[in-house]
């Protein structure tokens, strides 16, 4: 099959990398925002930890009305209104943060994620119908690597314009008089302001090109038929199990992946290391995962299957999150860094075996999957709540290892649950059936 007339696939998949750029960066940020929340508006841990729960609950909460509005929308107005969107929540979180009003930033972060649940909700399954299923974990892997840049790009940023010499300000904070403490606060909180208005702009401006662009329309419905007996469509949601069970893997796979990359400098900080270090430590956590972006897409499909290399994947973050239990310092901070590249293809794995097969469901289904994001919000949580308790170190392991259990029985056994046997030898279709991404 080919995609709309006098449209290309790779300057499709240019544009969408993009938007995978643009996802990267304002997930990323948050990392380094907790370090800004705790010190601007005087936060201890757990309080700081609600820029996640706000900002990946947003998901959950978005997702489905999200499909919907995309059925009336069509995929083009649908990707830029999420983009005007995610522009008025950065601007509302520059504004709110400025005047040091913490429930008007978290708003912001709400509403900076409820763009992304419709920009997510738009573009994960467009890439992974963009061919064949069965190399979908390959375009979304180059996808990733956008999506990581940008990343490991954000911390840079902020750190930079915002956090440079946020260790000595916090020294001058906790010594200065209650005067002194607001006038030191209110301009570090400022600092904020100006980068999250050009941010804004720049969503505003996307935005309008993707009105413009040439992103050809696709129904997912129509190109991720799947080759059952009862491929007439009559099969409800829960008749696919391999969904569902796909749901809990990614919520799971999520609150990994967040745990490690953004509750990696208060990690690093329970060793008593640097403030001016921790806050960059995001930064190595996606650096390893744009490795593993790298390896994965020059391993599957060719040598290795998505699902084979999932479980290997699975099976490198039990080991590496047990390395970070019985090492300390920078070492055990290594091993959670690590833990980027065994969760680099795990979305790009998961995402497309769970919806393989939905046929009219699968918007739905996709919206599903984008709900299980929530797994950013809770397992984080956990463990700034358990660390106040328990020690850090055990907590983080106690959360991390069930996780990858899970996600490892997800790629060996889990996506096959429920899954019909074909009727007649159709082959899966995608609009670029025989390209490579």
């Amino acid at each position: 099959m080919t995609t709309a007339a006098g449209s290309s696939p790779f300057r499709s998949l240019a544009i969408v990398g993009v938007l995978f750029f643009i996802i990267g960066f304002f997930t990323w940020i948050n990392g380094p925002l907790i370090t800004f929340v705790q010190l601007a508006f005087e936060l201890d841990e757990v309080n700081a930890f609600l820029v996640l729960m706000v900002f990946y609950l947003s998901y959950f909460f978005l997702a489905l009305p999200a499909a919907a509005l995309l059925k009336r929308t069509g995929m083009k107005k649908g990707l830029a209104a999420s983009l005007f969107v995610m522009a008025v929540g950065a601007a509302m979180f520059g504004e709110f943060s400025t005047q040091r009003w913490y429930p008007g930033a978290l708003a912001g972060l709400f509403v900076i994620g409820g763009g992304l649940a419709l920009l997510q909700t738009a573009v994960n399954p467009y890439v992974s119908i963009l061919g064949p299923i069965e190399s979908a974990a390959q375009r979304i892997a180059l996808m990733g690597i956008c999506n990581k840049i940008a990343g490991m790009l954000a911390p840079i940023v902020i750190g930079t314009l915002v956090l440079h010499g946020v260790g000595d300000l916090a020294a001058q904070v906790e010594a200065a008089d209650p005067v002194a403490r607001a006038v030191l606060l209110d301009a570090f909180a400022a600092k904020i302001h100006l980068p999250y208005l050009v941010m804004a702009g720049i969503l505003v401006v996307v935005a309008i090109g993707i009105l413009f662009s040439p992103l050809p329309e696709v129904k997912p419905s129509e190109v991720n038929a799947a080759p059952l007996a009862d491929a007439d469509g009559e099969r409800g949601l829960s008749q696919f199990p391999h969904l569902w069970l796909g749901v809990l893997c990614l919520f799971l796979y999520v609150g990994v992946e967040v745990l490690a990359g953004d509750a990696i400098g208060t990690y690093g900080r329970g060793f008593g290391l640097p403030l001016d270090q921790t806050k960059l430590f995001t930064t190595c956590t996606l650096f390893a995962m744009l490795a593993g972006y790298l390896v994965g897409l020059a391993l599957i499909p060719r040598f290795v299957s998505q699902e084979r290399y999932l479980a290997i994947s699975a099976t490198l973050g039990v080991l590496f999150a047990l390395g970070a239990l019985l090492t300390h310092g920078y070492v055990s901070v290594g091993f959670v860094a690590a833990l980027g590249f065994a969760n680099a293809m795990m979305w790009p794995a998961i995402f497309p075996l769970a919806i393989k097969g939905l046929g009219r469901h699968t918007e739905t289904g996709s919206a599903l999957l984008i709900m299980g994001i929530a797994g950013g919000a809770i397992v984080p949580q956990l463990f700034a709540v358990l660390k106040q308790h328990y020690d850090f170190q055990l907590v983080f392991a106690g959360l991390a290892v069930p996780g990858y259990l899970y996600i490892l029985y997800y790629a060996l056994a889990g996506h096959r649950v429920g899954r019909a046997r074909p009727a007649t030898a159709v082959p899966e279709r995608g609009i670029m059936a025989d390209s490579p991404p």
